[in-house]
């Protein structure tokens, strides 16, 4: 069993929090059933939730990556058609645009330098990029209203950058020229395609 604090957020009792999460995963939903892609990666897949929640939408070829070795086993049992390998999203082990989609959920805040990636995760697709980040302050508000990390306001200890539309837009703009940010609360997705420079 894995005990990461991802996986555990996706096991909770809470009805608030499990209709926040359901109502996130819905709107990505609708955003990879408008791309339609052919091929697909995700990018810091943690334990496959993205990949069981999508599974309808999701092409043939799908494959994912995690730094977690725990995270990377117990994925690839939970999907054994799935490419899953160890690696990070800053180095990923792909040539470049080998998915027409890259998906990275959650992974951008615990980075030291989420530029480096948002560049990497460019590289990977030839079409389009959908990352999501927490939305602050709202994501530490909603955390202590469930009394989590009130000793650091709310602050996630994990998460290293916090995000903001209005910090996160010229992060995804280094790379993407059509940026569109929605809200799923309590986090921002960002739907990106046409790379700078190609």
């Amino acid at each position: 069993m894995v005990e990461s604090s991802n996986y555990a957020k996706f096991q909770t009792r809470n009805p608030v929090v499990r209709r926040l999460i359901d109502r996130f995963y819905a709107r990505i939903g609708e955003i990879v059933a408008r791309l339609r892609p052919n091929s697909v990666l995700d990018a810091g897949c943690g334990e496959g939730e993205t990949i069981a929640r999508l599974a309808g939408l999701l092409p043939a070829r799908v494959a994912a990556v995690d730094l977690s070795a725990e995270a990377v086993e117990f994925t690839a049992r939970r999907f054994p058609a799935v490419e899953v390998t160890r690696e990070s999203v800053l180095e990923l082990p792909f040539e470049d645009g080998a998915f027409e989609l890259v998906i990275c959920l959650e992974v951008l805040e615990h980075l030291e330098d989420p530029r480096a990636a948002i560049a990497e995760l460019a590289r990977g697709s030839n079409r389009d990029d959908v990352v999501s980040v927490p939305h602050e302050p709202w994501f530490r508000l909603g955390s202590m209203l469930r009394g989590k990390h009130l000793h650091d306001l709310g602050d996630h200890p994990e998460h290293i950058s916090h995000w903001n539309r209005a910090s996160l837009r010229p992060l995804l703009e280094s790379e993407f020229e059509l940026t569109e940010i929605s809200r799923s609360f309590p986090w921002l997705i960002g739907s990106c395609g046409g790379h700078r420079g190609s």
